[in-house]
């Protein structure tokens, strides 16, 4: 007679075991793990072997690409992060912290498509259909062709969709689903699991675009098993001080095209719409005060000016060093070599960097701005409006080059920018009065000469 199979998984990380222990060996967590069912492991195995074929292997030349059929969503900026528009059939997970606008942002692109004679539907399982058609109002996102449903058992939303057939459809939000097969709350890392993996076989064999909302945990990751993030097609989190009007839809996984742009929307009175105009949307264009400096940022194809914001202060209590949306333990190699190479005591200074507009930097083409503001801020000596810092800096004290350095000397052009400091000399002719700087020594020269 066969064994049965037992098998225990951790409710917090989803961590198996073959035997029941008193504590998590993965997360630590006391009498998280749960037995599972044999109906369950069934599923798990379906799971797991769901994108295993029997074929054989063939040579790449002789394979014929598979052919993307896009549509447009409505919203320029979204299309612009999705690659060109919705693939059909793909399965997208948006993530983003509470009242950043991810339902907004999905009820208005539902609304948009189910205008152009599409069926849509829109499911929640966290509002009632009264709330969402008072949201639908506001956003002018009320068509004919737009459906909603309030439920969280998966086999009902599963027979709805059957029934009718959807040309685009939003979950809101993922860990609100459950299913009857699995006995654990919605949300727990079975059920996560289970949820999506039903929704993606729905995605495929409809051909069906769905978008699912996710949660998040306080470190900003989505919440649930990290196997979600590898199941869907393409992954996007919302950016953003949700206190500001501005957000950043950004790409961090994408199967249909490039993860390097960057979608920027409005939140106003009539929901979240496409930034008409970001030019000036990340800087203050009147006079600069002491501690602020400004750089351009590339963001995929787009070039972004932006505030970089710093405050020295005499430390009471132990030097602090504090950032958003710049990397802290850059900012402390930066203080370091300050200190090192100009012989500035900052280790007695508690410094604070701050990114305007909630935008974060992910590229050290911004390090000579942070340094400008840090030294703009400590010497109490504002700088030019009309001037941009472009330049990583090394340990070295060394200014090097950054990538397209000539698209962004045209976008400082058009914003009406006169001068650049600039780590070399730009390979085309541009009206930009640029300051070639080789180390940090020169910039600080240039700046308070």
């Amino acid at each position: 007679m066969a064994k049965k199979k037992t098998l225990f998984e951790c409710q917090s990380c989803g961590f198996q075991s073959p035997r029941w222990i008193g504590k998590c060996t993965n997360c630590g967590t006391w009498d998280s793990m749960m037995e599972l069912s044999s109906a369950q492991i069934e599923i798990l195995q379906e799971i797991s072997n769901s994108s295993t074929y029997t074929t054989k292997a063939m040579p790449i030349t002789d394979i014929v690409q598979d052919e993307f059929h896009r549509f447009e969503s409505g919203s320029s900026e979204l299309d612009l992060v999705l690659g060109g528009g919705i693939v059909q059939g793909s399965l997208t997970l948006i993530g983003g912290s509470p009242g950043i606008g991810k339902s907004t942002l999905l009820l208005k692109i539902a609304g948009n498509i189910a205008k152009n004679k599409k069926d849509v539907l829109y499911v929640s399982g966290e509002e009632s259909l009264g709330q969402i058609k008072l949201r639908a109002d506001r956003l002018d996102a009320n068509a004919k062709n737009l459906f909603l449903l309030s439920e969280i058992n998966l086999s009902n939303i599963l027979s709805e969709i059957i029934q009718k057939e959807y040309n685009f459809i939003v979950i809101d939000s993922i860990q609100t689903l459950y299913t009857d097969e699995l006995p654990s709350s919605p949300g727990s890392v079975a059920q996560v699991r289970s949820v999506t993996f039903e929704l993606m076989r729905i995605a495929k064999s409809q051909n069906i675009p769905i978008f699912i909302i996710g949660h998040i945990t306080k470190d900003g990751s989505i919440a649930g098993p990290r196997v979600l993030e590898h199941m869907v097609d393409t992954v996007l989190y919302f950016e953003g001080d949700s206190n500001s009007e501005l957000r950043l839809l950004r790409g961090f996984k994408n199967r249909f095209g490039s993860t390097n742009e960057v979608g920027i929307f409005e939140m106003n009175k009539t929901g979240l719409n496409d930034a008409k105009t970001i030019s000036c949307k990340f800087y203050n264009k009147s006079k600069l005060q002491a501690g602020s400096a400004l750089t351009i940022l590339l963001e995929g194809s787009r070039p972004i000016i932006v505030e970089v914001q710093a405050l020295v202060s005499e430390s009471y209590g132990g030097a602090r060093r504090s950032s958003t949306g710049f990397d802290n333990n850059r900012l402390s190699m930066l203080l370091a070599l300050l200190e090192k190479k100009l012989d500035l005591p900052l280790g007695t200074y508690d410094v604070y960097i701050n990114v305007s507009g909630g935008i974060k930097i992910n590229e050290p083409s911004a390090d000579l701005a942070v340094i400008a503001a840090i030294l703009s801020s400590y010497r109490n000596r504002e700088l030019s409006s009309k001037t941009i810092f472009l330049g990583e800096v090394s340990l070295t004290g060394e200014i090097r080059d950054v990538s397209n350095l000539s698209l962004r000397l045209k976008e400082m052009q058009t914003q009406g920018f006169s001068k650049a400091i600039i780590p070399e000399k730009p390979l085309e002719d541009t009206q930009i009065k640029c300051f070639i700087a080789e180390d940090v020594a020169k910039v600080v020269e240039w700046m308070f000469e």
